[in-house]
């Protein structure tokens, strides 16, 4: 089992970011959002990673999202939204990617994801399905979402 760290806001995160803009999906790049927020260095990082050794294998952003100005349950509450999962090509198969899901999922509230690079299989392993809602305003995401065992959906 690997252990997931939560990434420091830092120079060296950037770092490891690049490999990923190196070896990773140009669409999951991460460096301009991580450098954005290194100016506010009190704020708690939202990125999460696992390492193999020194080198960062799997990353994923994972946020508190509150659910008020276009809610997407009923009734409105707050979810975490995982964002811009990867896991590096040399790595797959391990299992990394499944662990961030499970701490994810660890922190008991639903979740959102936006499927990205073809992953909806990957999400849908994981318990994850289409969300029921007013779709179209997120139809380009294609957003899954996963709820605690015993979540009641009131729709």
């Amino acid at each position: 089992m690997a252990e997931v760290k939560n990434l420091a806001i830092n120079y060296k995160t950037v770092e490891d970011f690049k490999k990923f803009r190196e070896y990773g999906a140009q669409e999951l790049q991460m460096t301009k959002e991580l450098e954005g927020n290194m100016i506010d260095a009190d704020i708690n990082s939202p990125f999460y990673g696992i390492y193999v050794g020194d080198n960062l294998a799997a990353r994923m952003c994972l946020y508190t999202k509150e659910d008020k100005h276009q809610p997407i349950f009923d009734p409105p509450h707050d979810y975490m939204v995982i964002w811009k999962l990867e896991v590096l090509e040399k790595y797959h198969g391990k299992g990394f990617g499944s662990e961030l899901i499970e701490y994810a999922k660890s922190f008991d509230m639903p979740i959102k994801a936006i499927s990205r690079q073809n992953a909806r299989p990957f999400f849908e392993k994981h318990g994850f399905e289409t969300l029921k809602y007013d779709i179209e305003r997120d139809m380009a995401d294609d957003p899954l979402v996963w709820y605690p065992k015993g979540y009641v959906l009131n729709q």
